[in-house]
């Protein structure tokens, strides 16, 4: 990800109403997961450690981030000791973790089988893992060219790298559907632009009252995910394997 757009991420996510209808979907799955008490928590591809902060109240929290710049915001939250370098290869025994998470981060990663074999190394016996990805490569837009993205998933392509690293799938569910008509006009309408940028309009936060609106659809389906729910298409994709 280039660095301005990396920093315009960094400054949306505390308030743009889809990181904030994620963290709620998170949130939903996180309590149904029967984590132990003070569980050890590895977050691969932390970010600023935004969602470091949520998950610091299930457990101890370790973060790991390739990028300079997002460790330093990071480790400012000091939610948890966060440690540079790659999701591909990251410095800890096997088995060290009860669960890890990896938000949005797979999709970056042109190997994306050997990251869910490393994530399997470093999570203990019957231990989880919790992925979100974006959904459907027929959704490709200029939002994944600016994103570095190398691929959007299904559930039955997630499922399979995660199958060849040795995990078990035990649910999935997509999520954001209530806009996916919205984002297909947008994704049309990207495609037959010509104008590159290195912003987004992703990345807008609009006036809080259209902000609040539109997180509403993910409040909605963070309850229903939380209750077991399974919602057969949407944006975005989430799965937890054993």
């Amino acid at each position: 990800m280039d660095r301005d757009y990396e920093l315009q991420t960094h400054r949306a996510e505390d308030r743009h109403w889809w990181y904030r209808g994620r963290r709620k979907v998170i949130e939903g799955v996180l309590a149904g997961l029967g984590l132990p008490p003070e569980a050890r928590i590895l977050d691969a591809g932390c970010g600023s450690g935004r969602n470091m902060v949520e998950l610091a109240r299930h457990g101890t929290v370790t973060g790991v981030e390739l990028s300079d710049t997002s460790v330093a915001l990071a480790r400012a939250r000091s939610c948890g000791e966060v440690i540079e370098g790659s999701v591909l290869e990251m410095p800890f025994p096997d088995g060290v973790f009860d669960l890890a998470v990896s938000l949005d981060v797979v999709e970056h990663l042109e190997d994306d089988l050997a990251a869910m074999r490393e994530l399997r190394r470093t999570v203990a016996p019957g231990g989880a893992l919790l992925v979100t990805v974006p959904a459907y490569q027929w959704l490709w837009s200029g939002h994944d060219v600016i994103n570095h993205h190398h691929r959007r998933y299904t559930r039955r392509s997630l499922q399979r790298v995660a199958e060849q690293a040795g995990w078990r799938q035990v649910r999935t569910t997509y999520f954001n559907s209530l806009l996916l008509p919205v984002a297909i006009l947008l994704r049309v309408l990207d495609r037959v632009s010509t104008k590159t940028t290195e912003s987004s309009l992703d990345l807008w936060v609009p006036p809080e009252p259209v902000n609040w609106v539109l997180e509403r659809p993910l409040a909605i389906e963070s309850a229903m995910i939380a209750r077991g729910g399974r919602i057969p298409a949407g944006l975005s994709l989430l799965a937890v394997f054993r």
